[in-house]
């Protein structure tokens, strides 16, 4: 195929490491977690005219969360660090030229599998690398490609997803799919976004909801610790209750005492995230049809239940209509790619939780198959700091979301964003139970990256 006289191509990488301290610890699953790594890279893109172009794209590698294992953190920390590092010398060797979506497309279709597979060759069967872990190591190039993309062309990036920049369509990126021939995802985005959406706040797990679960080693930093603090300081109404998937007796009081919260101050909107515990759904139908009965208050504030179930969907097909007969079913880490949503959708899953860690150019093209079927977009939070909240927040305003978006980095590290805060307050501040985007401004994903005061280690590659 002729190149496209809009097309890109990768010049130069760099790739830091962002150690974080969180103030409170945040429980996945059964990894109980107080620190992250965040990847944050440097890419610089040449155009056809030779015009070139740096783009910035940031993810925490969120050991506990792309990689349940018996396997010691640190264990899989380093290996994302070092699988990350291996992208980031591959992409330098990468001559392909294209869209920020094609190169995306092509580099986890054709570069992404094989770079996995050789990573692992060395490796016990139970230390080998998952592939949403993979997605993710190379989730933040793929933003930093998209970000230069737009700034080469001088448009913020949600402009250049037409027919205007892009050589290929929706068809030949989603396995010829005559369903979509013509079509592009500027077809499927809001036109005209609000950059100021309602805020979801976590409830994790091991959140204390009242006086009597305080144990006395709470930080004492300034910021709420008490749901009702948080409420009331953040002006909150949606909340996002973490549940553990394998107590049904606890998880079903979880709810009911949230709920009770949510009546006395007044929030509108709870959802329920079992965290890939669960096995039968049976274990959801009968809290939810508890609920129901018992607590129909906060069974109508239930707005959907995030995946109960485990994330392989290919090992563990589960027939999940019955839960979703009761509330909206969104898949989250089984929606690795548009693939596994169109199984997911297959086995009555209703809804899908986009995540930009599992790349920009796969988290459009699974909003866009999504979107054709007439499934519910929801994006969710990876606890996303400093640079990787901002393509977060964007892809919920231009995916158009059944609530607007989750974010709790502020819960969990808010000081890690200090810099990023001075420039964008409204994005890492929730203020009357928003997030305020609109100052966001200029080429790519309007990071300003100029006037935000952060220094950064020596890169460790580039």
């Amino acid at each position: 195929m002729p190149t496209h006289p809009k097309s890109a191509r990768i010049r130069e990488v760099s790739l830091h490491f962002i150690p974080i301290e969180m103030r409170v610890p945040l429980k996945f699953g059964s990894q109980i977690v107080d620190s992250v790594t965040c990847a944050r890279t440097r890419v610089v893109v040449e155009g056809a005219d030779g015009k070139t172009a740096t783009g910035w794209g940031e993810t925490p590698l969120a050991v506990a969360w792309v990689w349940p294992s018996a396997l010691p953190y640190e264990e899989r920390l380093t290996a994302l660090k070092d699988f990350t590092l291996a992208i980031a010398r591959d992409l330098s060797t990468w001559d392909a030229a294209g869209h920020a979506i094609e190169l995306g497309h092509d580099f986890i279709e054709h570069r992404l599998h094989a770079l996995q597979d050789a990573f692992n060759a060395d490796r016990a069967p139970e230390a080998a690398l998952p592939h949403l872990a993979a997605l993710v190591c190379f989730s933040l190039f793929d933003l930093a490609v998209h970000d230069a993309y737009g700034k080469l062309h001088d448009r913020p990036v949600y402009e250049t997803y037409g027919p205007e920049f892009l050589s290929r369509d929706l068809a030949d990126l989603l396995e010829g799919d005559a369903d979509f021939r013509g079509k592009h995802p500027s077809d499927f985005l809001v036109a005209k976004p609000s950059l100021r959406l309602p805020v979801w706040h976590l409830v994790a797990g091991l959140d204390p909801l009242d006086p009597a679960d305080l144990t006395g080693s709470e930080p004492d930093d300034g910021y709420p610790v008490l749901l009702r603090d948080w409420i009331r300081e953040d002006g909150l109404d949606c909340l996002k209750v973490k549940l553990r998937g394998n107590d049904a007796a606890w998880d079903y009081e979880r709810l009911v005492r949230i709920g009770a919260i949510s009546r006395e101050t007044d929030v509108t909107w709870l959802t329920a995230d079992f965290n890939c515990t669960v096995t039968d759904p049976a274990y959801v139908n009968e809290i939810l049809d508890r609920l129901k009965s018992d607590d129909p208050v906060t069974y109508q504030k239930l707005l959907y239940v995030e995946q109960p179930f485990p994330y392989d969907l290919e090992a563990n097909r589960i027939d999940v209509r019955s839960v979703s007969a009761r509330k909206p079913l969104f898949m989250d880490e089984s929606a690795h790619d548009w693939r596994f949503v169109r199984l997911g959708r297959e086995l009555g899953w209703s809804g899908v939780a986009l995540k930009t860690c599992k790349t920009q150019t796969g988290a459009l093209l699974s909003l866009c198959w999504a979107k054709a079927r007439g499934m519910t977009l929801m994006v969710q939070d990876l606890t996303n700091p400093m640079l990787a909240q901002i393509p977060h927040f964007l892809l919920a305003a231009h995916a158009g979301t059944i609530m607007g978006v989750e974010s709790n980095g502020m819960q969990f590290y808010p000081e890690a964003s200090a810099p990023e805060r001075v420039v964008h307050p409204g994005l890492y501040r929730r203020k009357e139970g928003v997030l305020d985007g609109s100052t966001l401004s200029g080429a790519g994903f309007g990071y300003r990256v100029e006037e935000i005061g952060r220094e950064l280690t020596e890169a460790v590659f580039g």
